[in-house]
């Protein structure tokens, strides 16, 4: 957006409006960015019945997706966005409005365009870096390549921390659970663990580790739900509420692509979903084999086509008596041709709903960036040669593992490591595919999709540019990004 006309610049009472439409925005977060973003790693099926973003998911790329295009439209839009509301914000500045408070808010509007960067960086490698509200500037403007992007990112994050609020999101007042400096922290780190600047990466992490504000929530099933709500867990959060009322005005996410087509919910009239989001039957047999619990059940529903599926293997046959049916909060999970399992990750209970709300998810935060996967990133960094004083990579392991119930790990590695981060990221943000293909592991994303076997090639790490943007931006022909 650009600044807005007709917008008086000297009622600077009047800059809060710019910051709260920025966190509207950006909470806002488009169904079908996040699958898309997520969905290419040995963790996860895309179970519904958009066929190309099961391609995708076999490392099948068509630019004519139109997932891939609304994607790209989701998150420049976002990065747009940003740039017209800190020119908007600089206006107040200019005009005499409290200039500590506008360079708060900037850092925090550079944060999520970081985030968003991020993300498109992720997905598309190489990417337009600009700063204009106009986009009819990238008419003309050279494409950065994917390590300039995470260097842009670094650096935008050395400008926002400064400038933002020394806590945790939940003990903010002035804008409940908003940016902090520790997000901009955990951007930083993302940006140059894929670069592979392991030292700045701990150097990040050392900053939140040494905080002491931050903590792992006691129950990782619960972390994803009502009680886990912008819990001392959370560094970066979605927001979403129906306002503790029965029925009206709310905020959601549309968790209606991950919740499942037939159950039999514990409290009646709960609503369901598409079925869409399935936990890949390769996860849950590597849980398995590792005894993990307390991360299986708060990471999985099963239902009885998927136990039997299991159970058909005779290495887990008979499977432990935790696995069942019916989720700890009484929900029973019915077969359903689309799925054999769910994520538990990305479902909510049914008695945790608010009386007399029963569209599914709704009340819940969409959870972006945890104290867990700042000590995994720390660990991670470690192991690749970096240093702290802060904590050693066992320590920081082994703080995640004693959550779920695991035994203490001696003398950690990078197997170690990728492994702790497969068991407690899978289904969040593609995680397992974008630490793989960093560590050049790419034989580990080797997975089976509805009985077909699929491998991931060297040259499949970016999507194409969608199709649509070809003819918009002409400069992306020309550049070879998986032609």
């Amino acid at each position: 957006m650009q600044p807005a006309e007709g917008v008086d610049y000297t009622r600077s009472e009047d800059m809060v409006l710019l910051i709260q439409g920025a966190y509207g925005e950006f909470n806002f977060l488009q169904w079908e960015t996040f699958p898309l973003i997520s969905v290419r790693g040995d963790d996860v099926n895309a179970a519904g019945d958009q066929f190309p973003l099961i391609e995708t998911d076999a490392f099948r790329y068509d630019r004519s997706f139109w997932m891939y295009n609304s994607a790209w439209l989701n998150l420049y839009g976002d990065i747009i966005n940003s740039n017209g509301l800190i020119e908007g914000v600089n206006r107040f500045k200019e005009n005499g409005a409290d200039a500590q408070l506008a360079d708060q808010y900037i850092a925090e509007i550079r944060v999520m365009r970081a985030f968003a960067y991020l993300q498109a960086a992720r997905l598309w490698g190489d990417l337009f870096i600009f700063e204009s509200s106009d986009p009819t500037t990238l008419v003309d403007m050279e494409i950065a390549e994917f390590e300039e992007v995470m260097q842009h990112i670094s650096d935008q994050m050395d400008l926002a921390i400064p400038d933002l609020p020394d806590a945790r999101p939940n003990q903010r007042t002035d804008i409940q659970n908003g940016i902090t400096r520790y997000a901009a922290l955990a951007l930083k780190a993302y940006a140059n663990l894929e670069l592979k600047n392991w030292q700045e990466t701990v150097n990040a992490t050392d900053e939140i580790i040494s905080s002491g504000l931050f903590e792992l929530y006691p129950d990782f099933y619960d972390a994803f739900n009502i009680p886990g709500k912008n819990s001392n867990e959370s560094i970066l959060e979605l927001q979403y509420s129906d306002f503790g009322q029965s029925s009206g005005t709310n905020t959601r996410y549309l968790w209606n692509f991950f919740g499942p087509s037939s159950y039999s919910p514990a409290v009646e009239g709960i609503g369901g979903g598409w079925g869409f989001w399935e936990p890949n039957e390769k996860f849950i047999k590597f849980m398995l084999d590792r005894g993990e619990e307390t991360r299986l059940i708060g990471s999985v529903n099963f239902t009885p086509d998927g136990i039997a599926s299991l159970e058909s293997d005779p290495q887990y046959s008979p499977l432990p008596d935790f696995i069942t049916n019916v989720s700890p909060d009484g929900d029973i999970f019915n077969n359903h041709p689309r799925y054999n399992f769910q994520s538990a990750k990305h479902y909510m209970p049914s008695n945790q709903y608010t009386p007399g709300r029963t569209t599914f998810g709704e009340n819940n935060n969409f959870r972006v960036i945890r104290y867990a996967e700042i000590l995994l990133m720390h660990a991670e960094a470690l192991v690749s040669g970096a240093s702290s004083s802060v904590m050693s990579a066992d320590e920081a392991v082994n703080m995640v593992r004693e959550r779920a119930g695991m035994p203490t790990l001696t003398s950690v590695d990078l197997d170690a490591v990728l492994d702790e981060k497969y068991a407690e990221l899978a289904m969040e943000w593609g995680h397992r595919f974008y630490d793989l293909v960093r560590h050049d592991r790419i034989e580990e994303l080797d997975h089976e999709i509805n009985g077909e076997q699929v491998s991931y090639q060297r040259d499949e790490r970016y999507l194409p540019y969608p199709l649509l943007q070809l003819d918009l931006l002409p400069q992306l022909k020309d550049h070879n990004n998986n032609e």
